[in-house]
């Protein structure tokens, strides 16, 4: 034990301990006892231990093996008591010798642990839980955020998240879900589960779609911790490497997208030089590593080809050195394998800067505004490309009708704003 430091120090230590091994102990768990509500309960029982016994004894030399060790501990005495389950009791005592009662060393046990939580990601994300859920168990269990943060970051009340992670895993064990890893077609399929959730997870925190703030940024970079997790875990999958050099590339613009004030700022009016280097390195690294893999065989899609485009937004040093051109093509390729209609409203900007706003506004009346519902996003291009097309009366209508589509605050701001501007000039 290290007893150097305070309190306070031992309880910071427990809480990033936890934030960065959470998902490893609770898959982990999982796979010792087959439950996995049993194996959360084990976790927490172990945090708690931690709390208690570390401000007062000192921080761990393996604070990670510590939580792990304790909570091993504490499923062969859970399983002792149970009569009915004698049998599992001499199991997992076996397993703890075999993985040493001292605190191992668990860096020589890095392979299996990261398939611990490769199972655990995919349970989490599992078909059979519906995608509002599947983000909630993904933060709680893999994220290891609380309930409280859960619920601020997606605007709604502690008990509304406590519950639908409560039926979430009462949906895996109705559904008799296992902690085996899918394998072939299935995998790949699940795969795909996986990285829509992180996905949907960056999405409402860098654009929110209700709210008083235009971006939640906690739930980013939350979103980007889980998509290097998963690049770690699946090294060889272009599309998760792709996802994460989305997730980074993008991320990297938070700072620049709201001014000094918090109003909301567009790509094109952004500094920067307020843009995050170590981001924008990360997501151009992983993207390079995509592209390897992809010259040599491996197929990409959607993940890749957004990756290419906000890489191109990356390298332009201001927004006038644009390659429009390169990211209206991209598009095309995009509309290609991943059709629909948020995707061919975004290739309707890239024509309308590539060619012209005529250009931009022809793709946009082929777009099927009724898969899009009541959003903000098909006004908001219209009046933009209308803008661009000295439209100004049209164009303030259409922000109008955009206003009124949206939840957000922030947003809503902006095209009340971009509104009065154009019926300025009409």
């Amino acid at each position: 034990m290290s007893e150097t430091g305070t309190a306070q120090d031992a309880q910071e230590a427990v809480t990033r301990v936890w934030r960065e091994e959470s998902a490893r102990l609770v898959g982990a768990l999982t796979r010792l006892t087959r439950d996995l509500g049993l194996a959360e309960d084990l976790a927490q029982d172990a945090l708690v231990a931690a709390l208690q016994q570390w401000p007062r004894d000192g921080v761990p030399d393996n604070p990670a093996a510590w939580l792990m060790q304790t909570a091993k501990r504490r499923a062969v005495d859970s399983f002792r008591r149970a009569d009915t389950l004698r049998r599992r009791t001499t199991e997992l005592g076996h397993a703890l010798e075999r993985e040493e009662v001292d605190m191992p060393d668990l860096d020589a046990f890095v392979d299996h642990i990261d398939d611990d939580v490769l199972r655990l990601v995919f349970l989490t994300c599992h078909p059979a839980l519906s995608p509002d859920s599947r983000a909630a168990l993904t933060l709680r269990l893999v994220g290891g955020l609380t309930v409280p943060e859960i619920a601020r970051a997606f605007l709604t009340k502690d008990a509304t998240i406590g519950q639908r992670i409560s039926r979430a895993k009462k949906t895996l064990t109705e559904a008799r879900s296992t902690f085996d890893l899918p394998t072939g077609a299935e995998r790949l399929e699940r795969l795909d589960d996986v990285m829509a959730v992180i996905y949907l997870i960056f999405n409402e925190g860098y654009a929110a779609t209700a709210g008083d703030d235009w971006m939640r940024p906690e739930l980013a970079h939350e979103a980007m911790r889980l998509s290097r997790m998963l690049a770690a875990l699946a090294p060889q999958e272009p599309e998760v490497l792709g996802l994460q050099a989305l997730l980074e590339l993008q991320g990297s613009r938070m700072r620049a997208r709201i001014n000094e004030h918090g109003d909301p700022v567009l790509l094109e009016a952004q500094d920067r030089s307020r843009w995050d280097p170590l981001l924008i390195r990360r997501g151009l690294s992983a993207l390079r590593q995509a592209e390897l893999l992809a010259a040599g065989g491996r197929p990409v899609g959607k993940y890749f080809l957004q990756a290419s485009i906000a890489s191109v937004h990356a390298r332009a040093a201001r927004a006038e050195d644009t390659d429009w051109r390169q990211i209206a093509r991209l598009y095309d390729l995009l509309a290609e394998a991943a059709p629909g209609a948020v995707v061919e409203v975004n290739r309707a900007v890239a024509h309308g800067r590539a060619f012209a706003p005529g250009a931009g506004l022809a793709v946009l009346e082929k777009v099927d505004a009724g898969e899009l519902g009541a959003s903000p996003l098909l006004p908001s291009v219209r009046g933009d490309l209308l803008e661009r097309a000295g439209q100004h009366a049209d164009a303030a209508q259409a922000f109008i009708d955009a206003a009124a589509h949206t939840r957000n605050e922030g947003e809503r701001t902006l095209l009340q704003r971009r509104a009065a501007a154009n019926l300025k000039r009409a």
